[in-house]
């Protein structure tokens, strides 16, 4: 019996296969070569822990899944990385018997074991686990941070300590400091950062990383890179390395991994220096649908039927970072037709899209909004883009254009929903205008999403319940809720991943009348409600019963 028979035998014995997906794989393995075990994975019958645990049963030895434990970094790390990468091996914990307890992709590899052992002077005992699980946790224990502080303790070095400014522009081109800004760079982007703060403080350089809409602590090097780091992140934005006294912006074009990525970089003068923050703008953002926005059905529905229509405004609302210009791209990759002319204006233009006309504000050369949009009115477009409602003149220009057969996609900085008119009108919007013009007004949260290897269900209390304001009477039975525990996959977070919580205010001719009247905000949501608007609220809710959030994170997110 060939090693794929036994092999395909044994998973046969523990009830992971079929000895029809035995046969299959056979025949498989034979026509193409491939050893069965991988087949097997190919085709979902089996796993890669499914595999690992059955060979280690075999010869005896210990199975470890690592996303099921947590690992002490001190331990991790008590061999150099270049041994662990060698051998794919890694300690993981310390047993009862306090023998160091090493887990290794290949345990037929006698030299790695004996070579830890002569290193940490420890008994040490091997487990096995899943090749990608090892190589996963290498790359996380052994990150970029120990290369990113060596070269900062370098560049400090070169630099000297205080850093000298009048030597900058020589230093900002020496390898200490370009290797060091790229790495941070680098292991922003590996992180799935969204943002990268580099903060001066009194006594050193912080720089965090904001992760799933949460800031986390990235690491801290010495204040003596401070003037060095900031000025070569200035060089690659093209902004004025001279000027330190008032706010710039610039753009970074860069390549991670053999992607390019695109870093939209704004300073500004603190009292310890300028503090720089680069937001990484992830191009595949750019190509989403609105199915990946997070949107439930009937919340689809209700938008698409805006949007469908020939002409009209459509604003979507939310703070600062809240995904509102990933739903005007999405909206814009279904718009995107040949026989369409769309035409965009942006402050800045964050994504390139093919096929649609984008117009960068420059406001110190006189293209303003208002200007841009005056100009853009005369170059026959059919759908226009406004980034952002910033002022009257704006607002009136984006309505009037809606009145004349344009269909207007804009954002608006509001609270939610029904505050938006409300919002137009004290702008100096007459509010007929508003009401003739505005089709539809979306306001999103992004809420984290529960990481799916650990989230963990529970029974809520009714104290619970009630505080969410769960809708208690239309809920047939007590529901059973998620909540976030943390493992390897998520950072030990419990989250991995952001979706976006949505309302949707249709304006109807109640609506309307509503505004008319000058009548209260509150008045207009009960209305809408009553219309089949569901609040960011019960929308929230809706996804936590679903399992994608937990309450908590709903409660963070929307008041």
């Amino acid at each position: 019996m060939s090693n794929g028979a036994q092999l395909g035998t044994l998973l046969l014995r523990q009830g992971l296969i079929t000895q029809a997906d035995l046969d299959a794989a056979l025949a498989a393995s034979e026509s193409n070569g491939k050893p069965i075990s991988r087949i097997l994975i190919d085709h979902g019958r089996i796993t890669e822990s499914d595999l690992v645990r059955t060979l280690a049963n075999q010869v005896g030895l210990g199975f470890v899944d690592l996303d099921d434990i947590t690992i002490d970094p001190s331990v991790a790390t008590l061999v150099p990385e270049s041994l662990v990468r060698r051998y794919q091996a890694i300690p993981i914990q310390w047993d009862e018997q306090h023998r160091l307890v090493v887990t290794m992709a290949d345990p037929s590899n006698v030299f790695a074991s004996d070579d830890i052992r002569a290193m940490t002077g420890a008994e040490v005992v091997t487990v096995v686990s899943p090749p990608s699980q090892v190589q996963q946790l290498i790359d996380k224990v052994h990150r970029l941070d120990g290369e990113v502080d060596t070269m900062a303790q370098e560049a400090a070095t070169e630099l000297g300590a205080p850093a000298d400014n009048s030597r900058i522009d020589e230093l900002i081109e020496d390898a200490p400091i370009v290797k060091f800004v790229n790495l941070v760079i680098t292991q922003a982007v590996a992180d799935r950062a969204s943002d990268i703060h580099v903060e001066p403080t009194e006594t050193d350089l912080r720089i965090r990383f904001r992760i799933d809409g949460v800031l986390h602590e990235a690491m801290h090097s010495p204040k003596a890179i401070q003037a060095g780091v900031i000025s070569r992140l200035k060089v690659m934005a093209e902004i004025n390395i001279a000027e330190r006294r008032i706010p710039q912006d610039g753009r970074i074009s860069a390549r991670v991994g053999g992607q390019a990525v695109d870093l939209r970089v704004a300073t500004l003068p603190t009292v310890y220096g300028e503090k720089v923050v680069m937001r990484i703008l992830d191009k595949s953002q750019a190509l989403l649908t609105l199915d990946d926005q997070g949107f439930l059905p009937d919340v689809l529905s209700r938008y698409e039927a805006s949007y469908k229509k020939p002409y009209g405004t459509i604003m979507v609302t939310g703070p600062t970072g809240s995904g509102k210009s990933t739903t005007l791209y999405a909206t814009l990759n279904i718009l995107n037709q040949v026989d369409r002319n769309i035409i965009t204006v942006e402050d800045p233009v964050e994504y390139r899209l093919a096929g649609i006309n984008q117009v960068q504000i420059h406001s110190k050369a006189g293209l303003s909004f208002a200007a841009a949009l005056r100009s853009i009115l005369r170059c026959d477009p059919d759908i226009v883009l406004v980034g952002e409602i910033r002022d009257q003149e704006t607002a009136t220009i984006a309505i009037e254009a809606a009145l004349t057969g344009h269909l207007v996609l804009t954002t608006l900085h509001t609270n939610d929903a029904a505050s938006t008119p409300q919002r137009l009108v004290e702008m100096g919007v007459e509010p007929f205008l508003v009401t003739s013009a505005l089709t539809c007004v979306l306001a999103q949260r992004l809420a984290r999403r529960l990481c799916p290897h650990c989230a963990e269900a529970y029974q809520p209390s009714e104290a619970e319940l009630v505080e969410a304001g769960w809708p208690m009477d239309s809920t047939p039975e007590w529901p059973t809720l998620n909540r976030p525990v943390g493992c390897g996959h998520c950072g030990k977070t419990g989250y991995k991943g952001r979706f976006a919580l949505h309302e949707v205010m249709t304006i109807t001719e109640e609506v309307e009348r509503l505004i008319i009247e000058h009548r209260s905000t509150e008045d207009v949501k009960k209305t809408a409600v009553m219309q089949g608007m569901v609040p960011l609220r019960g929308d929230g809710l809706r996804k936590v019963a679903a399992g994608l959030t937990s309450l908590e994170e709903v409660f963070r997110v929307v008041a």
